[in-house]
Formats: C-alpha cells, structure tokens, sequence
C-alpha cells in the first residue's frame, strides 16, 4: 500500500517539473547532447555508503515515475517530515539541509531540484564524497536566459518609462521620453559566468548581433558565438569594455559580495546596464544602489536580490532605472529536462552507475 501510494505521491510531487514536454519523442539522450550533461567521477557502486535496497526518500511534488524493479520509496511533503523519515534513507530527493544530512546517517546521494546548491554543500559529507550531490544545472538554463535578455531589451528600448504613461494614457514619443532608447545591435554584452545559464544567455544575445565577451573559472574554451572567453580575474578588464553585463555566477565563498565598489568603479565610463539572474549574494547591493544612483549604470534587470525578498522599503523599488522580478527567472520552464534527468540518475543510482549533474563540494557548483 505504502509503494502505491508513493508512486502515485511522486506523480502528484514531482509535477513540478514536467509542464508541456517538449515531445513524445523527447530522450534521455536527446537531453544529454542539447545540455552537454557530464556524469560523475565516481560510480555510486564505489561509494562507500551506498545501498540501492534502502528507502528512497523523495519530496511529494507530484510525478508518475516508471515501474523501477528494488526501488523502495518513501514520500514525504515537507523537510520537517522529512526530518523525521530520515534515519533509514539511502538516498534524498528534492531536500538539502545541513541537519538533513546529520539526521540520515546511510545516505549516499542527494538530488535536489534547483541548480544553485549553496546551501546544500556546507554538509562535509558532500566535500568527502561520503555522500554524492547532483543537481538540476542546465535544466532551466532556456528560460532563464530568455528572461535575462527580456530585460535586457527592456532596459535598452526604455519600456518601463512607457509603461509608467499608461496610468495617464499620455502619447509620449519625442524628447525626453525617448532619450536613451537604443539597439542590442552592435552592443558588447559581458556574460560572467558561462556555465549552463551564462551559454544560453550568450547565444541569445549573439543572435540579436551583440558581441560577446564572458569569464569562467575554469578555463578560456567557449562556444564560436562568443567573441572572447576571459578568466575570472579578467573581470575588471572586460567589464569596462562592456555596454550589457550579465550575471550568471553561482554563489560561493569566491563569488560571495565579488561584485562591489571596485567592480562597479570599473564600470562608469560606459555607464552599462546590468542583469542579474545568477545570485543576489554575489553582489554588494549597497554598492549597486549607489552605482544606479551616480549614473555609473545606466539601469538594471534583477531576478535575485541580497537581501530576499527585498524588503518594501529598499531603495532598489524605489529606482525609475530599476526592472526586478522576485527570482521566478525559472518558472514556466519546459519542465520535461527536469523529469528525465530525475529519471536517468534514479536508474544510474539503482544500477550502482555514475550520476548526471554532480556537484563538485569544494567548488560550490
């Protein structure tokens, strides 16, 4: 009865991520090629820990899941209740915490349902390799990148402005209304940080004939429709050359308040917009308020915030220059990548196989 009910439960749970799928046709394999999903160092048979005939602890956020032979299934709805079944689980779906972890002694992997795991990885069981984490990296990266150029391309044709004259229902289409109204055209966009989010975000914007130039940690390879691919600390250097930067960096101890006064001292002389959908700890907000202040940015497009939610009072509402969504750059994503890759890694973990989208602890990503 409990099996039932748990497959019935993840139907009803995992609903989440499966919107319209993309086709009937739609792979495993399909998704792998279209996000370049990488697997895992470590087969989870090497993991010291792991046990495939122990409960399988999984969030109840609604999905059918096909029949896997051994696969023992326990639903729970919240992290409290989780908190409490957690003891025999050999492995946890959709819940991280620090005290998770503590409270389930026999677990060998953790797969959550967002990309960002800063707060998952603070467990030293994860940077042991005690217990593997995969995460939902490159599933959203469409969607979020979409919003990131929607904003974008607000900020650049001035619709806020023009939204504010529809509570008069004025016709306002000569100076000053359209002072500043420009093209993506020709414009240099900055990426910082091309990961999953940061390609998709480039490819879109070379697609509007921007030129692009980005930083990531890990070396100078990039894809043909970015212009140049930069080192982290050629962050300062490119950021000046830049008319649009977007932030796609994940938070870690490295990134954490990275993008502050000197970041934004480097910016002024080409007054840039700025786009944030990666996270808002990885900006010094105080320092952000100030440079839309001064005019050493010319606006900004925010999804993420430090603090979250932004309290009522902030001075970011209060800015003319200023787009920001309250971190739902994700949603309405074609959530069938997200139900394949919890699909894939659930045969990969039963089969004693290596995982899809591993964290690596240390990095934070």
């Amino acid at each position: 009865m409990q099996v039932t009910r748990a497959i019935v439960a993840i139907g009803a749970a995992l609903l989440l991520i499966t919107a319209t799928p993309l086709s009937a046709e739609y792979s495993i394999d399909n998704l792998v090629d279209d996000a370049g999903l990488r697997e895992g160092s470590t087969a989870m048979r090497d993991v010291s820990s792991w046990d495939p005939s122990r409960v399988v602890l999984v969030r109840d956020i609604g999905f059918e899941l096909p029949d896997f032979e051994g696969f023992n299934v326990v639903v729970v709805s919240s992290l409290e209740e989780a908190l409490t079944q957690a003891g025999p689980a050999g492995a946890i779906i959709g819940f991280c915490s620090h005290d998770l972890m503590e409270a389930a002694p026999h677990a060998s992997w953790v797969q959550i349902y967002s990309a960002g795991a800063d707060r998952c990885v603070t467990s030293p069981k994860f940077v042991s390799g005690e217990v593997v984490l995969t995460n939902m990296q490159k599933m959203s990266s469409p969607v979020i990148a979409e919003h990131a150029i929607a904003m974008t391309l607000a900020l650049l044709r001035k619709l806020p402005a023009f939204m504010e004259d529809r509570k008069s229902g004025e016709w306002n289409r000569s100076e000053p209304y359209t002072r500043g109204m420009t093209t993506a055209h020709g414009k240099t966009m900055l990426v910082l940080g091309l990961g999953g989010i940061g390609t998709e975000i480039a490819r879109r914007g070379a697609a509007l004939g921007m030129r692009i130039t980005a930083t990531r940690n890990s070396s100078r390879e990039g894809p043909d429709f970015v212009d140049y691919v930069g080192l982290s600390d050629e962050m300062l250097t490119l950021a000046k050359e830049a008319d649009v930067i977007v932030n796609a960096l994940p938070l870690t101890d490295k990134t954490r308040g990275l993008l502050g006064e000197e970041f934004f001292a480097a910016v002024q002389s080409r007054a840039p917009y700025f786009i944030n959908v990666g996270r808002g700890a990885t900006v010094d907000t105080d320092a952000l308020l100030a440079a839309l202040r001064d005019g050493r940015l010319a606006g900004a497009g925010l999804d993420v915030t430090d603090p979250e939610p932004l309290p009522p009072e902030h001075g970011l509402w209060q800015a003319d220059n200023v787009i920001i969504t309250p971190h739902v750059s994700a949603t309405g994503s074609d959530r069938t990548r997200h139900r394949l890759l919890v699909i894939e890694n659930i045969r990969r973990y039963l089969a004693g196989d290596a995982l899809l989208n591993v964290v690596d602890a240390e990095r934070g990503y």
